[in-house]
């Protein structure tokens, strides 16, 4: 299984960005997918997740101004960042705890997108 995600970039404060990430590879199902981010000297943090059924979990941080969605048919999930901040300055992971089997599930990571916010 592998993740790829993308739309990172460098933007100024207040503007807006979207990630997205890609599940590829042989398993029967996701369940839940997620962003985390980590700045530099900093550990990483969950920034958002979804469930397959649509439910969400924000960061306090970000809920005023991030959304996270996903396709299920194209096994992707996004992360809509608007007003940007300084602060939001950080590598962007997903996540994916896929079921690879009956009662075989696992954890995958995307290799990261660099999102950098100018003040």
């Amino acid at each position: 299984v592998q993740l790829q995600a993308s739309g990172g970039g460098l933007v100024q404060a207040e503007e807006s960005l979207r990630l997205s990430c890609a599940a590829s590879g042989s398993f029967l199902s996701i369940n839940i997918m997620g962003w985390y981010r980590q700045a530099p000297g900093k550990q990483r943090e969950l920034v958002a997740s979804i469930t397959s059924g649509g439910s969400t979990n924000l960061a306090d941080s970000v809920k005023a101004r991030f959304t996270i969605s996903r396709d299920n048919a194209k096994n992707m999930v996004y992360l809509q960042m608007n007003s940007l901040k300084p602060e939001d300055t950080a590598v962007y992971h997903c996540k994916a705890n896929v079921r690879l089997a009956w009662y075989n599930y696992a954890d995958f990571w995307g290799q990261g997108t660099l999102v950098t916010v100018s003040s």
